[in-house]
């Protein structure tokens, strides 16, 4: 690999979750390379709504990457189920922080975390570039990009892929649920004062997220209701709302909707030699309870950290052993949390109904179950004993 350019670390995909082990490696002695298929501000304009939680905030505001004026605080989630008795209410005071999450746009968040991204001591960026060939050489991986000024070769300790969701194929175990995800904005009639819902339905869980004076709805349903559901008119699909929480909220305006498919994929082996996957790369979950990001996040952090401690080789096979024991826990319970919620609520069978019902009760009248409940969602497998 004499003719191609040696680096310590090389990051495919700029999104949140790369940008913000960039910025956790960066001036930490290595020589860091990020990659990114487009331009870093095509990412400012994009409109999805993110659910944070307050754990994912301590990862990224002691990196400059918090957009603390363009989030939204969640200091309650009410829980219940439709049609059903039960229900239960997780409060931030009562788990000791001052927000159980945050919920923030998409492109505000990448556009706080781009900032003066290529300037960080340590860090040299490619926008508009793609990977067009990977080849292993022993202590590094060879890299070939094709940049908007020709082909260029990068020999790299590691190569982490964190490109986002990833294909469909043999290197990843695969669960469709059958599911979409609508999702929009929509404007209730009175002040949300930081209230999250979580409202479980036959069809799916319903989630209302506080979002600036208003609230982003992720509506789940069979995937032939949702594609009904999207060419409703806006009283239309704010009348399925209503329906689903009856008197306990009033809304008066939606925005735009769109839709996506809902899978569980866990990517079977989170390395190879000197490569490593995070993020959406190395799994995504279903968006019930808003875990999948976060997990993403802190793959990030995690990851980072074994490169701190693991000596001048990024891509030593240790450092990598200890990136994937340290993950373990946090991936399986994330996956089995949220395939459990979705498979335990997504029905209308009566036993599973008052099931569920008892469940629920039982977590209100529980304060310490409660709070392992919130600590779970806040801080993953740390929550666990």
């Amino acid at each position: 690999m004499a003719d191609a350019t040696p680096v310590d670390v090389l990051i495919v995909g700029a999104g949140p979750v790369g940008l913000s082990l960039v910025r956790a490696l960066a001036g930490r002695r290595f020589r860091v390379v990020l990659v990114e298929r487009s331009a870093l501000t095509a990412q400012r304009s994009d409109p999805r709504a993110l659910a944070l939680s307050e754990g994912a905030r301590q990862i990224l505001e002691p990196l400059g990457g918090w957009p603390a004026s363009a989030a939204t605080a969640i200091r309650t989630i009410h829980v219940s189920q439709r049609g059903g008795f039960g229900r239960t209410l997780i409060e931030a005071a009562e788990c000791g922080v001052a927000a159980l999450g945050h919920v923030v746009h998409y492109g505000e968040l990448a556009s706080v975390l781009a900032g003066g991204i290529g300037e960080l001591p340590g860090i040299e960026l490619h926008e508009n570039t793609t990977v067009t060939a990977v080849i292993h050489g022993g202590d590094a991986v060879r890299v070939t990009l094709r940049t908007p000024t020709g082909d260029r070769d990068i020999a790299t300790r590691l190569l982490v892929h964190a490109e986002g969701a990833p294909m469909q194929d043999d290197t990843f175990r695969f669960l469709s649920y059958g599911q979409t995800a609508v999702v929009a904005e929509v404007t209730p009639a009175s002040p949300h004062s930081g209230r999250a819902w979580e409202r479980f339905t036959p069809e799916g869980p319903l989630a209302l997220l506080p979002l600036g004076t208003g609230y982003a709805v992720v509506l789940t349903l069979p995937t032939a209701h949702a594609t009904v559901v999207l060419t409703l008119d806006d009283e239309a699909f704010l009348g399925i709302l209503q329906t689903h929480f009856g008197g306990d909220l009033k809304f008066t305006a939606c925005g735009p909707r769109a839709a996506f498919p809902l899978a569980l994929r866990m990517r079977r082996e989170l390395t190879t030699p000197r490569q490593v996957w995070i993020g959406n790369a190395a799994q995504t979950l279903h968006p019930v309870s808003g875990q999948g990001f976060n997990l993403g996040l802190r793959d990030a952090a995690v990851l980072a950290e074994a490169i701190w401690r693991g000596g001048p080789d990024a891509g030593a096979p240790i450092n990598l052993a200890g990136y994937v024991h340290r993950r373990r826990l946090d991936r399986l319970t994330s996956a089995a949390f949220t395939d459990g919620l979705v498979r335990v609520f997504s029905n209308d069978l009566a036993p599973l109904r008052l099931a569920r019902g008892i469940g629920l009760a039982a977590l209100d009248l529980c304060p310490p179950a409660r709070r392992f409940v919130a600590r779970r969602m806040i801080w993953g497998a740390r929550a666990w004993p």
